[in-house]
């Protein structure tokens, strides 16, 4: 502990004082078992006992002063006679604007998460100004509370100037109890190896032996199964979008962790919702929306909430069932109705203007009608069966497969919501927007009348099938050909889907002479998105998006070594997180960064100034909204933009 440098950060923290109380324990009373919300001092009034701080034993007595950072497990064990001790839970951070070599010293050791225990040579000054400030602090008057932080800074000062003269006995946190609380606190951000086991004060190697001998997981995957837990929690207790939650835990979109939610769980996240839903006693109470804790809190049962941070925009309510609504079906009984109702005044107006037909006039219509009707729609194998659909479809609603369709020749009456930047966005800007693709508005969808629906997953499928024939596109297990011509095949453009990738291949067979021509083709490229001045996410498959299917499928050039082997085997799409110490390594010969708007702004970051195709000129910022769709129209997009920027960036030498 480098208690000069404590000092000057504590001189430069705004504090928020969340609560201080005066707790006391008896022999024989349940143990008390306490996660730390936030920063805390835990100081001992009277009484001796035996403690645990995230599974490390100490026995303290009275006057001895306890802190630990969010997160810390503060467990009373052991204790022959009554403990009093007050309990001050607190936030802090550098005052804005913080100078750099502040940030540098708080991001090297920070005081308000170390873990010590000391214990002060004269303890009466600092118990006095505790009592003062605990009744100051029960009044709860604002001029009470301002008058308690100030009271604050003084212990705090009264505490370091002991620590100064006296000494502090710093404690070593067990390793893997530090990164397990390491990665509860950062879920909303990239958390490379290297820096989990630089928080823990481990070497990665080592860290890595420590998960897999006492956890028997990687800690990757143990990051992984707390995401989807925290994930889990939040479908369930709360109706944010699942735009909102990916983002909570730290991934780039619904998107992608739709995807890594149905990997771990079995089932997606719409599905997994409603199923908890409908197996609740009651409509508006989920039946596994309690008992998340990992661990489990007693009689200090004190909670600082999280304050976790929404997105105004994104998905529409996840309260809906996936079962079609009451007002679906009374909507579709309404246009059955309205249906019959109108071809029986068509038949009256037809008597009316002429004179009464004979029988074999009557139904001479009616024979020539079967025959046009069964030529007017034409069947299908999908994985839903086989499926009736119109043979020239006019009114078709599709969701997240907009390009494929579009690129087909078919502009669509209603589709999901676009992703700013999209290259269909202008095509699609004067089309019915139906909400995000896995949670599209069923009512909104039966409004549009549609005579066909196209669908991406079980779960949208299941929602909306019973408004038309509907066409679920396993897009997942095909490729880009196999997925579009199966498209083609649902809207009667077999032909167009054939020519569509004809003219795609001669397209990217042009564009490889191009490159090669510039001496461009054969060098390494890498594809990273958004960063912290920590992190940076570096794409390692071909089914990441971000331009990643161009780049390495189809234009068949190479990442860095570091990570080809795994873009060339991964089935998945996946990334990895690379602390800056090492991004070098994971950077190409050229640079494509997915942008959007509010990322870390890198420009003045020397680590990253320094990366050669950074500081060649070779980095090249993709639109996320360009390339986060993967249909043969975004794709043609893609190549046309990466082509033209590869062959504009400065050469290698």
């Amino acid at each position: 502990m480098n208690l000069k440098e404590h000092i000057i950060l504590w001189t430069h923290a705004a504090v928020e004082i969340m609560d201080i109380r005066l707790s006391i324990y008896s022999p024989g009373e349940q143990t008390i078992r306490y996660r730390l919300p936030c920063s805390a001092f835990i100081c001992i009034v009277r009484g001796k006992a035996v403690i645990s701080l995230d599974g490390l034993r100490h026995q303290i007595s009275e006057g001895n002063v306890i802190h630990g950072g969010k997160g810390l497990t503060f467990e009373l064990m052991q204790s022959v006679e009554i403990i009093e001790y007050y309990l001050i839970l607190y936030r802090a951070r550098l005052a804005l604007p913080a100078r750099k070599h502040l940030l540098s010293i708080m991001d090297q050791e920070n005081p308000f998460e170390l873990q010590y225990l000391c214990s002060p040579h004269a303890p009466l000054p600092l118990l006095d100004k505790l009592r003062i400030m605990h009744e100051y602090w029960l009044n709860g008057g604002r001029l009470e509370q301002l008058y308690v932080k100030t009271m604050l800074y003084q212990w705090v000062y009264e505490l370091l100037r002991q620590l100064h003269v006296h000494g502090v006995q710093a404690l070593k946190p067990d390793v893997l109890e530090t990164a397990i609380r390491y990665m509860e606190n950062n879920l909303s951000l990239p958390v490379s190896l290297d820096k989990l086991a630089q928080a823990a004060g481990s070497s990665p190697r080592s860290l890595s032996r420590l998960f897999r001998m006492k956890l028997h997981t990687s800690p990757n995957q143990y990051l992984i199964s707390l995401r989807m837990e925290k994930a889990r929690e939040l479908l369930l207790r709360t109706d944010a979008s699942l735009q909102d939650i990916a983002t909570a835990i730290g991934h780039p979109d619904a998107y992608y962790f739709g995807r890594m939610f149905k990997k771990h769980f079995g089932i997606s996240p719409v599905r997994y919702k409603n199923s908890i839903k409908a197996d609740a006693p009651w409509p508006e109470m989920t039946s596994e929306a309690s008992g998340f804790d990992i661990v489990r809190m007693s009689s200090l049962g004190y909670s600082v909430d999280n304050h976790y941070q929404y997105n105004s925009g994104g998905a529409s309510s996840m309260s809906k069932s996936a079962r079609p609504s009451l007002l679906i079906t009374l909507l579709l009984c309404f246009s059955i109705v309205l249906s019959a109702c109108a071809a029986g005044n068509t038949n009256t107006a037809s008597g009316s203007n002429s004179t009464s037909p004979s029988p074999s006039a009557s139904t001479a219509p009616a024979a020539t009608d079967t025959p046009a009707t069964e030529a007017q729609t034409r069947t299908i194998t999908t994985v839903k069966g086989d499926i009736e659909v119109p043979a020239d479809p006019q009114r078709v609603v599709v969701l997240y497969l907009l390009g494929d369709v579009l690129a087909l020749g078919v502009k669509p009456i209603g589709v999901s919501d676009v992703s700013e930047g999209a290259a269909f966005e202008k095509e699609l800007q004067d089309v019915q927007k139906l909400g995000t693709w896995f949670e599209a508005s069923p009512e909104a969808v039966l409004s549009l009348n549609p005579d066909l629906i196209i669908v991406p997953s079980d779960e949208t499928y299941e929602v909306l099938k019973d408004i038309a024939p509907t066409v679920m596109v396993p897009y997942e297990t095909m490729s880009a050909e196999e997925r579009v011509a199966f498209i083609g095949e649902a809207l009667g453009k077999e032909n167009e889907a054939k020519t569509l990738f004809e003219g795609f291949h001669a397209k990217v067979a042009e564009s490889k002479q191009k490159l090669q021509e510039a001496g461009i083709l054969d060098h390494t490229v890498s594809i990273m998105e958004g960063g912290s001045k920590r992190s940076m996410a570096v794409v390692t498959s071909k089914q990441f998006g971000r331009g990643s299917q161009v780049i390495y499928e189809y234009l068949g050039m190479k990442a860095p070594a570091i990570i080809q082997e795994k873009v060339e085997t991964s089935t998945e799409a996946v990334g990895e997180d690379v602390s800056f110490e090492v991004l070098a390594d994971y950077s190409g010969d050229y640079m494509f960064r997915s942008s959007y708007e509010g990322m870390a702004d890198l420009t003045q970051d020397p680590i990253w100034n320094s990366i050669p195709a950074v500081k060649a000129g070779r980095l090249i910022n993709i639109d996320f909204g360009l390339s986060y769709y993967s249909d043969i129209y975004s794709l043609n997009a893609q190549l046309d933009y990466i082509v033209e920027s590869l062959l504009g960036a400065p050469r290698v030498n």
